[in-house]
């Protein structure tokens, strides 16, 4: 919770375009809800929804690619805006998937450690630098001088961004890579959010609205063209800090080029300081009232970023590893917050020999020796990376 999941968006939904990711993230809300319920909603489950929104007139395929058990609301022409007024005034139809909102993972995360201490459990703060195995596994622990050494008869690698390392380390490789994503959260003085608007997300691919000179300036600069051109869909926003809060968080994850994670976050070379102006400007083009950012930006604001550490189909591997008495957790890509709670389900079933769910094939890496699958994971339109 001090690295790359401490810069979450911190959001869930249960919309997927493949029945498996369904299935897998409506249990971990499932025990998101339970869990809310028992600590009187410590970690602020909210409930919003999430609005897909499209300037498109036709969206048979966004139906097509409902699954079953996701409960949705379609809203149309003049209704988008009687019933989300701040989307802007093109914008054709809305996706309103219900099952959505935000928590707190620093609150949920805080909470499970204290569970895990009550329960007799130990948190040792260093790093993994060996592991070795005979009988037992021996991992050798960096900057914890009390503890140099961990002896275990099971090793869970839920090491995030740096799950690839600590299979090395076992002598295994992980189809995994590390793409690293970033945020702006920013005071709304001029209230440009509505503070009940769900978390919303822009569909469409679009072109930023530089003036003439601004794009031919742009244009002139190898490094800089490419923001004259069309960018991705998926600019997104949402209030932040609820009913009574002030600010307001925005994401894009335009970015596909993978790099290796850094120690510290700040030092990632593909953190870029023109993000936020660029996602001002993206998010503008969806949500009108946030133009007067663009030449006056904000005076508090937080620009961070976080890797999504993914495989090619955007799905997690949970599991067994090659090694035996080995496990992991890895590859929850942007969905970590949402699906934490079944991935750790899941993994624990598996260390027990517990009865596994039917999605538990195929969010492992047993997954890769069904051709059929893969197929049709490599073929899909969408893999959900919002």
């Amino acid at each position: 919770m001090s690295y790359t999941s401490a810069q979450s968006g911190d959001n869930y939904r249960n919309w997927w375009p493949h029945p498996v990711m369904t299935a897998f993230t409506n249990d971990s809300i499932d025990e998101l809800d339970r869990l809310a319920d028992d600590t009187g909603n410590i970690f602020n489950m909210t409930r919003g929804g999430y609005v897909l929104a499209t300037r498109r007139e036709d969206i048979d395929a966004f139906r097509a690619a409902i699954q079953p058990g996701v409960d949705v609301s379609f809203v149309q022409g003049v209704g988008v805006h009687e019933k989300f007024p701040a989307l802007a005034t093109d914008i054709r139809n809305v996706i309103h998937i219900r099952r959505g909102g935000d928590i707190s993972g620093q609150q949920l995360g805080t909470w499970m450690l204290d569970q895990v201490r009550s329960n007799g459990g130990k948190l040792l703060r260093g790093a993994v630098s060996a592991i070795s195995k005979d009988g037992r596994f021996t991992l050798e622990i960096a900057g914890a001088a009390d503890t140099p050494k961990v002896t275990a008869d099971v090793v869970v690698n839920a090491a995030g961004p740096f799950a690839h390392r600590v299979a090395d380390m076992l002598g295994e490789k992980l189809p995994v890579r590390n793409v690293f994503e970033q945020k702006v959260a920013f005071e709304d003085r001029v209230g440009a959010i509505p503070r009940d608007m769900p978390f919303s997300i822009d569909l469409d691919e679009k072109m930023l609205g530089w003036t003439e000179d601004e794009r031919t300036l742009l244009a002139s600069d190898q490094e800089l063209a490419w923001l004259t051109r069309a960018l991705p869909a998926g600019t997104h926003c949402r209030p932040e800090g609820g009913a009574r809060g002030t600010w307001v968080k925005l994401g894009w994850a335009y970015n596909h080029t993978a790099s290796e994670p850094q120690e510290d976050l700040a030092n990632e070379p593909l953190s870029d300081p023109q993000f936020p102006e660029i996602v001002m400007r993206g998010a503008a083009a969806f949500i009108p009232a946030l133009a007067p950012y663009i030449d006056s930006p904000p005076t508090r604001y937080s620009h961070y970023g976080g890797y999504y550490t993914m495989t090619d189909e955007n799905w997690p591997l949970i599991g067994p590893m090659a090694t035996d008495g080995a496990y992991m957790v890895a590859a929850l890509s942007g969905f970590g917050s949402m699906s934490a709670c079944a991935a750790g389900k899941l993994c624990a079933a598996h260390v027990r020999g517990g009865m596994l769910p039917g999605y538990a094939d195929a969010l492992s890496s047993r997954r890769y020796d069904n051709a059929g699958l893969m197929d049709e994971l490599r073929n899909a339109t969408s893999k959900g990376v919002l």
